[in-house]
């Protein structure tokens, strides 16, 4: 296999920091990294260039630094929840997703990537969960995510003997309709 050595640009996840000059396979190079701008071939001039902007992306990296543990300090008592359509056993018709929380924290007014948001497989059954999300790569925080099933809500408060509106409209249009065809509900 053909390995290139490469200094990234970026942070690139399980493979190394800014200014690193790391091997990969040519091909995830080539095809990937390069085009992308992530990265540039460590040849003796890139490595002189990156040496001379070194002190800018360390005072560029602890700003970012800061500004993400901000950010995971202004948001340390959000919490998420989500009603969807579920099953007898608390299965989901559908799942939440990444995306789904990138919304749901967009709509409180925090602007997070969906590729930030860390799920290993997607939520497919109603309950509670901790979600990570990574603001930097040495910042990382955990927000509880709730998932209930629709209309959870309405009935325990059925079975508790409380009315809801929607009760009442029930019960009042069997009344009507007993009413109006003279007949009792006694038999």
């Amino acid at each position: 296999m053909a390995m290139t050595k490469i200094l990234l640009r970026e942070d690139i996840e399980n493979l190394g920091g800014r200014g690193e000059v790391v091997k990969v396979k040519a091909g995830y190079a080539r095809n990937f990294l390069l085009p992308k701008g992530a990265a540039t071939l460590a040849t003796k001039g890139n490595v002189k260039q990156i040496d001379r902007e070194r002190e800018s992306l360390l005072k560029k990296a602890a700003t970012e630094r800061s500004t993400a543990e901000a950010q995971a300090a202004q948001m340390g008592n959000v919490s998420l929840s989500f009603e969807r359509k579920a099953g007898e056993g608390g299965t989901l018709f559908g799942s939440v997703t990444s995306m789904d929380i990138a919304e749901s924290l967009q709509a409180k007014g925090y602007e997070i990537d969906r590729r930030k948001i860390v799920l290993k497989d997607t939520i497919k059954e109603t309950g509670e969960y901790t979600v990570t999300v990574k603001l930097h790569r040495e910042v990382s925080m955990q927000i509880p995510v709730t998932v209930t099933a629709e209309g959870a809500a309405e009935t325990p408060a059925i079975s508790a003997g409380k009315e809801t509106p929607a009760t009442d409209k029930a019960e009042k249009v069997v009344e009507d309709s007993v009413e109006n065809t003279g007949e009792t509900s006694e038999g």
